[in-house]
């Protein structure tokens, strides 16, 4: 499975990411974790003490690096350099293993050179080309709710967009924006789950609001996850039932796929 996890800032976006993530690991899958929020705090979620957390250089910012596969200087614009360069080591290289999770944090492009054509954009779309279209393992990509990071070829690799959204109308829009760019990008599937629910109304607002949506689940409020963030632990570990529910988003997905190759591409199964 290839997963872009999107949505609006605050949702619980990397939240879900690590649970997903974890619970792939516990279902005997290699997993590896690109953190491509421009907060990004995937490290945090997965418990990786800080003292090792704090060694992470963001892909984007490792200067040398992409003056050497590039060619060209970051932050510059124009001028000549590689489009495609080589970033086949790189996962294996710059990756943090943790708890049989590989993490590989992306960084973001900010101030003008966000959006540019530059050397760091190259590097980011080659490299999530390759984590998409050429590596074995499960692959969650927790974004933002942008996804200027893929390309159309690139985003027709992902099997799913999932976006998170909680009881608010910010969060609908932002998943309705979602799903609109990645339709666009070629997305085939673009999934919900909800977050900070607490009741049945609250899960009754998404569904209504969104009735056209797959919903794979609900995350509802859990203050134990709140202890997680608080104490630096592995959100999977620190709160089982929100672990729970992770592991049945995962079947979820995974059964809509099963359902879908039976039937040989004939219509769009619901999930129930």
């Amino acid at each position: 499975m290839k997963i872009a996890i999107s949505g609006k800032g605050g949702v619980g976006k990397t939240t879900l990411a690590a649970l997903l993530a974890m619970a792939y690991v516990e279902s005997g899958y290699g997993v590896i974790v690109a953190d491509a929020d421009p907060d990004g705090n995937m490290a945090s979620a997965l418990g990786i003490p800080s003292e090792l957390a704090e060694g992470i250089t963001p892909v984007v910012e490792m200067g040398d690096l992409i003056y050497e596969r590039t060619g060209a200087q970051p932050g510059t614009i124009g001028g000549f350099f590689r489009l495609n360069p080589k970033v086949e080591d790189i996962p294996d290289r710059f990756s943090v293993e943790w708890e049989g999770i590989k993490l590989l944090v992306m960084g973001t492009i900010r101030g003008p050179l966000a959006g540019c054509v530059c050397p760091e954009s190259a590097m980011l779309k080659a490299l999530f080309t390759h984590l998409i279209l050429r590596r074995g393992e499960v692959l969650i990509l927790d974004m933002d709710a942008g996804v200027e990071h893929l390309g159309r070829g690139t985003a027709q690799g992902v099997d799913a967009f999932i976006i998170v959204v909680e009881p608010g109308q910010r969060s609908l829009q932002t998943a309705r924006t979602v799903r609109k760019y990645a339709s666009g990008l070629g997305v085939s599937h673009c999934f919900v789950v909800a977050s900070k629910t607490n009741n049945e109304s609250a899960h009754r607002f998404i569904k209504e609001h969104l009735p056209d949506y797959e919903i794979l689940g609900f995350m509802d409020f859990d203050s134990d996850l709140l202890r997680a963030d608080a104490e630096g632990t592995n959100v999977y570990h620190s709160a089982p039932r929100s672990a729970t529910e992770a592991q049945q988003i995962k079947n979820k997905l995974e059964q809509f796929f099963e359902i879908k190759q039976e039937g040989k591409g004939e219509g769009s199964p619901r999930l129930n």
